[in-house]
């Protein structure tokens, strides 16, 4: 998958970093919460960047921790990070939300059901808002956030106001 490869080599071309390390900032960057990436394929995909070329692995050792591999980018690895970038970006933009699946279908269900599943999708829009806005007060305080993070946190958080006003919307279509 393209995206998983646009992120592991936009992370080894700020540094060299063994899979763990890039699994690791992931989590850290809550990137996994905004782009389908899990750990197996974090794990797979460093291989199958290895295999193309794109990366190196290099084996060390660090005192008494075990042997690991840590990977860096390729000149090749390069030119397939910029090419990736200049792709995903021209491709139309899709924004793919799981409980759009449930919206599809909110028509076929009684109202007392239809009113449920909203009230689910609206508290889980509120949580959602709610860790939005704690990391955005978090990240924007500290010096080494990148401003592309934060632009991240930013257009997520525009996302679930406007998810919220039309989940008004349709509360007041019901009344």
């Amino acid at each position: 998958m393209a995206t998983i490869d646009l992120i592991v080599l936009g992370m080894l071309k700020d540094q060299s970093l063994s899979a763990y390390d890039i699994q690791k900032l992931v989590e850290y960057r809550n990137i996994s919460r905004w782009v389908k990436i899990s750990t197996p394929s974090i794990y797979k995909k460093v291989i199958q960047l290895e295999g193309k070329g794109y990366i190196t692995g290099n084996t060390v050792k660090e005192g008494k921790m075990p042997e690991k591999e840590v990977y860096s980018l390729t000149e090749s690895g390069n030119q397939e990070f910029e090419k990736l970038m200049l792709e995903i970006s021209a491709k139309p933009i899709h924004i793919f939300l799981d409980f759009n699946a449930v919206i599809v279908n909110i028509d076929k269900l009684t109202p007392e059901c239809r009113t449920q599943c909203l009230d689910s999708i609206k508290d889980g829009i509120s949580t959602l808002k709610a860790y939005l806005e704690e990391n955005k007060n978090i990240k924007e305080q500290a010096p080494d956030i990148p401003e592309a993070g934060l632009a991240v946190l930013q257009q997520q958080y525009i996302l679930v106001q406007a998810i919220e006003t039309w989940l008004a919307t349709l509360k007041s279509a019901d009344e």
